[in-house]
């Protein structure tokens, strides 16, 4: 029986999905494999050398988890893991570097800039004025390398000061165009373009409640109301993405649907496999159950990845 070492939990602003991520997969993994969980803590070396296992699945989610960080450590103990590996998580996690290569590669993202705190003033009106006529308001502003819609605010020019104050503690953080219209999310496994999903929220936008919260109702559609034509279109970006930046094993992208055109907004290199995450849901209806997925993304773990 093989050993799988599920690694949860982890210290970023994501670690109670990592969390419940973690604990559905062991709950249908150990029916058929050796399972463990532990945090990647100071005692993930101990655990690893006393388990022994063959594979380690990576149900961490945010930094430290999905940002290489985690991966540049497993790939030392030479054992199979789950998931991208350093560079492609690295990347994919910072949304400044994932939009160059989104850009340089000629697939549609949401303008930006990059703001630094240690060189604005949060009490001038001149940053709204800058703000305005580099991007125009609405701005979405958000850390440069956060998941789940962790501090994401749509701001106006009456509070976008306001907001800017919560986000200080970043140092640097990325302000983005508003694009409006429809959220469609993308699951990629391997070379496979698995399926699309379409979220509608009952909320502002799809934000860290309205995805992790039942009490939020988000409604998810799925076949994707859209022709054709545009379905293949945008699964054809999310598998070119996932190429780009090197991603392995499963990704989730998410784009914006805006006047016939898509826009690619992150991809996610270790999306969410809880009662209400989106790949699942996906695999579900591509008749792949539960247990074929996380086996399917265990068969693929490798290390130099």
């Amino acid at each position: 029986m093989k050993k799988i070492l599920i690694l949860g939990g982890g210290i970023s602003k994501e670690r109670e999905i990592s969390l419940e991520t973690s604990k559905q997969v062991q709950k249908t993994l150990k029916k058929k494999f050796k399972t463990k969980t532990c945090e990647p803590d100071n005692n993930l070396i101990k655990n690893i050398k006393k388990f022994k296992p063959n594979i380690i699945f990576n149900a961490l989610h945010g930094r430290f988890g999905e940002d290489g960080y985690i991966q540049s450590i497993l790939e030392r103990f030479k054992i199979r893991y789950t998931h991208s590996g350093v560079i492609s998580s690295c990347i994919a996690m910072n949304k400044i570097l994932s939009k160059k290569i989104f850009i340089k590669n000629k697939i549609l993202t949401p303008k930006y800039i990059k703001f630094n705190f240690n060189k604005k003033n949060l009490k001038s009106t001149k940053i709204i004025t800058s703000f305005n006529k580099k991007l125009k308001f609405p701005l979405v502003i958000k850390p440069i390398n956060e998941g789940s819609s962790v501090d994401v605010f749509i701001c106006t020019k009456k509070n976008i000061l306001s907001n800017l104050k919560k986000l200080k503690k970043y140092q640097e953080i990325i302000i983005e165009e508003y694009i409006g219209g429809r959220e469609i999310q993308v699951a990629i496994l391997g070379k496979k373009k698995l399926g699309a999903i379409e979220l509608k929220p009952k909320r502002k936008f799809y934000d860290y409640t309205a995805k992790y919260s039942t009490n939020a109702k988000t409604e998810h559609i799925i076949p994707v109301d859209i022709e054709k034509k545009y379905l293949n279109k945008v699964l054809d970006l999310s598998l070119k993405a996932h190429k780009l930046l090197g991603c392995r094993g499963v990704t989730r992208s998410d784009f914006k649907f805006y006047k016939n055109k898509f826009y690619l907004l992150e991809i996610n290199t270790q999306p969410g496999m809880t009662k209400l995450s989106l790949v699942p849901e996906i695999a579900a209806y591509r008749g792949i159950s539960f247990y074929k997925l996380l086996e399917w993304i265990i068969n693929d773990a490798s290390i130099n990845r």
